[in-house]
Order: structure tokens, then C-alpha cells, then sequence
């Protein structure tokens, strides 16, 4: 018992320390998703040729939205701000079979 009372008080300090810093990267503050920010490399691009037509819209009006903001240096209304427990990992699962696709193709190749 003595065990798991440091885990899980360094689990709950872990996960403090995550929302910080998700609100002190700002994109939250655009009405940016942690998806919206990846950097754009083939895997992601293949990735998001497979996101569904509303996902793949609703990702592209933030992403404006946030171009909008930024431009005119204001940030979204704080009941706006995407909060650290709704951000959605949706791009994911996309890229992870993405990245598997390629590691396998690579794989064939060696052979």
C-alpha cells in the first residue's frame, strides 16, 4: 500500500504539470487542438487525406479561425478555450496506422 501512494501522487502531479503546460502553449487560447498544431510532414498529410469530411472541416475552420485571431492579435473568449480534457487526439489513430503502413512498406522493400 505504501507503494502506490507515491505513484499515484506522482501520477496527479504528472497530470497537473501536463494541463500547465497545454494552457501555457496558448493554442488552446486560438481554439487550436493539439492535432491542429503537427507539424505537416508526408505521414501527417496521408493521415489527414483519411480523416473524415466534417473532421477534416471542422479542423481546417479553426486552423482559419485561429490565422484570423492570431492576425489581429486577439485570442478567443475564455469559455471559448479548448480545455485540456476535451482536446480529442483525432488525427491519432490515423496517423499511427499511417506510420505502420510505411514501416511495413519499408520492411518489404529490405526483402
Amino acid at each position: 500500500m505504501a507503494v502506490r501512494a507515491p505513484v499515484s501522487a506522482s501520477g496527479r502531479l504528472l497530470e497537473g504539470f501536463r494541463k500547465w503546460y497545454y494552457n501555457a502553449a496558448g493554442f488552446n487560447k486560438l481554439g487550436l487542438m493539439r492535432d491542429d498544431t503537427l507539424y505537416e510532414n508526408d505521414d501527417v498529410k496521408a493521415a489527414l487525406k483519411r480523416l473524415p469530411e466534417n473532421a477534416y472541416n471542422e479542423r481546417l475552420f479553426r486552423i482559419k479561425r485561429a490565422l484570423d485571431l492570431s492576425m489581429k492579435q486577439q485570442i478567443l473568449p475564455e469559455e471559448q478555450w479548448v480545455k485540456y480534457e476535451e482536446d480529442k487526439k483525432y488525427l491519432e489513430p490515423y496517423l499511427k496506422e499511417v506510420i505502420r503502413e510505411r514501416l511495413e512498406r519499408e520492411e518489404w522493400d529490405k526483402k
